[in-house]
């Protein structure tokens, strides 16, 4: 495993072609988010996404989330619906994730055969940079194997899944805490699928104020 040190508030433009090239490769990228530490991959490589279900030990069936730099990227990959349009504008950058009506081109595993993906932009400026870098939106599932802890540190990272992962972008430590929150979006009014770090009260009161 490759580990670069980088620092997410003086990036530098090329702090993230080696990452960027892994990816494009089809390897698997450890970096930190505003919640926990993900694992990236290009989400259209199916040998990718099949990859990053080894190292997790994840049952096939378990969708994975995908985080994206901008709004662009997230209308390459998913249907934005008025609800979930209005969701974006009050929290992201942020920790929401929006279920969505994904378009064709991602890999049939991390949509787990519901046709939907879920999706947001974090408010991680590395996080954001490697995703633009990469030119597309990323897989961000937590940097663990499955029922283990998710880690909030790259040594965590590297101390559980340095033999698995192809490079480590160690940002320093993330916040930790909750995961982000999920919420269906696809309809008229949203449907809690994971509470998180975005309490449902304030999605709710959020859409009160309409």
């Amino acid at each position: 495993m490759i580990r670069l040190r980088v620092d997410p508030i003086q990036l530098l433009p090329d702090d993230l072609l080696q990452a960027a090239g892994v990816l494009a490769r089809g390897g698997v990228v450890a970096y930190p988010t505003d919640t926990l530490y993900g694992l990236a991959v290009d989400p259209a490589q199916t040998s990718a996404v099949e990859a990053l279900f080894r190292i997790k030990a994840r049952q096939a069936g378990h969708a994975i989330p995908l985080v994206a730099a901008d709004l662009t990227q997230v209308e390459r990959v998913g249907r934005m619906t008025a609800l979930a349009s209005e969701l974006a504008l009050r929290f992201w950058p942020g920790p929401l994730t929006l279920v969505i009506d994904a378009r064709p081109g991602i890999s049939d595993a991390v949509q787990a055969g519901t046709g939907h993906v879920a999706i947001r932009i974090p408010d991680h400026r590395l996080a954001r940079a490697l995703a633009e870098a990469a030119g597309c939106a990323l897989t961000s599932t937590s940097a663990n194997r499955s029922g283990d802890p998710p880690p909030s540190t790259g040594d965590e990272v590297a101390s559980t899944l340095g033999d698995h992962v192809d490079l480590l972008l160690d940002g320093g430590p993330s916040p930790g805490g909750l995961p982000s929150t999920i919420v269906d979006a696809t309809g008229d009014e949203p449907l809690l699928l994971r509470p998180g770090a975005v309490g449902w009260d304030r999605v709710l009161e959020s859409l009160r104020r309409r």
